[in-house]
């Protein structure tokens, strides 16, 4: 079962602004997207998932460690809310199970002798391409 973190609502600052783009004249009189910003380190998060989320390459989480997520693609206010959300909460989930332990295994025994195989016929190549002396 996957452990899933709901972000508090209390840790997160809510802007609304008007949305970019093309839309005629709701676009440009109503603020109907939402600009998102989560402290990461300021947090209630637990400290794993903490450093899990802040080791993220992703553009969303800048170097202070904030996330920002702008959500732009519903004309309400509220349908982008509730996507802002959901997209802050899918990110966290993203790292909240920590990352499986790597086990290292030995080569089995038909991948060593292909293995020494394709290096037989590389060098039988390599060898017929030398100066022949006849």
């Amino acid at each position: 079962m996957l452990p899933t973190i709901q972000v508090p609502e209390s840790e997160v600052e809510i802007s609304a602004m008007r949305a970019q783009g093309a839309g005629g004249q709701n676009v440009n009189k109503v603020s109907s997207a939402i600009h998102l910003r989560f402290h990461i380190p300021h947090s209630s998060l637990p400290a794993d998932v903490k450093v899990r989320l802040l080791a993220l390459r992703d553009s969303r989480i800048n170097r202070d460690g904030a996330i920002v997520i702008k959500a732009q693609s519903h004309r309400s206010q509220e349908l982008n809310r509730t996507e802002a959300f959901a997209r802050l909460n899918e990110l966290v989930n993203s790292v909240a199970r920590p990352p499986k332990t790597r086990h290292a295994t030995n080569p089995t025994f038909g991948s060593r002798q292909r293995r020494l195989e394709s290096k037989r016929k590389h060098s039988e190549t390599k060898a017929l391409r030398g100066n022949r002396h006849i």
